[in-house]
């Protein structure tokens, strides 16, 4: 499996948990005008897109629940204070998932090459990352607000590789959702997933990925045989 050169791999699900933080700054957000929180299953759901589109998904469910409410609830309003709310939970509950760091340190040896592509915020992602304490093992990181396009366009990965140094045939993206399969699609590389992350709710072994691992102590075993 030494052709691969490259990994990037999503930060949310994939390789940090981070759905509690995510979903306490959703409801503390929720509280400030007077809703009652949301389940945190039902947050975790909504994750991929950034932080900015999951509260807007929500909002438009709550909208379409109590019409009423909508004038009590702009969006720009609420975007304020949740970006106020994460700001102070961000970082703080995330652990790195079984496996996650003894992947890095091995594949990091072995000299391939690493980055983190996710469509959370940079700012966000970064201290993310800096907080579960994987940060030194990324090259690079690529966030959704890094380049014009997020996940899953394909020009995302192919600035990876190209930013990285090593042909788009030789990378490989490892994520945990369709948005992450859909996005290695694109670009022309292999999908590779794990089963424990954030996919809407549904099975990402549905989106039909190049391979399956349970853990990234795995992925990085599989390449490095």
């Amino acid at each position: 499996m030494r052709d691969i050169a490259a990994l990037t791999f999503d930060l949310d699900g994939t390789l940090v948990e981070t759905a509690g933080e995510i979903a306490e700054a959703v409801n503390l957000t929720l509280a400030d005008f007077g809703e009652p929180a949301r389940p945190v299953a039902e947050i975790t759901a909504l994750i991929g897109n950034g932080l900015r589109e999951l509260m807007l998904k929500l909002l438009a469910r709550l909208y379409a629940e109590r019409p009423e409410r909508a004038e009590a609830l702009p969006s720009d309003a609420v975007l304020a204070r949740l970006d106020a709310h994460y700001a102070n939970t961000v970082g703080t509950t995330g652990m790195p998932y079984p496996g996650c760091v003894e992947a890095l340190e091995q594949l990091r040896a072995a000299g391939i090459k690493l980055a983190c592509v996710t469509n959370k915020e940079g700012r966000y992602a970064e201290r993310v990352l800096s907080a579960s304490g994987i940060a030194p093992w990324f090259d690079l990181l690529i966030a959704g607000d890094t380049l014009p396009h997020k996940k899953p366009h394909a020009s995302v990965l192919h600035h990876a590789a190209q930013t990285l140094g090593v042909p788009i045939g030789q990378l490989v993206h490892v994520g945990d959702s369709r948005t992450d399969v859909e996005a290695a699609r694109n670009a022309g590389v292999r999908a590779w997933t794990v089963p424990y992350g954030y996919n809407s709710g549904e099975p990402v072994a549905l989106c039909h990925p190049d391979r399956m691992f349970e853990r990234l102590d795995e992925v990085a075993a599989h390449v490095l045989a």
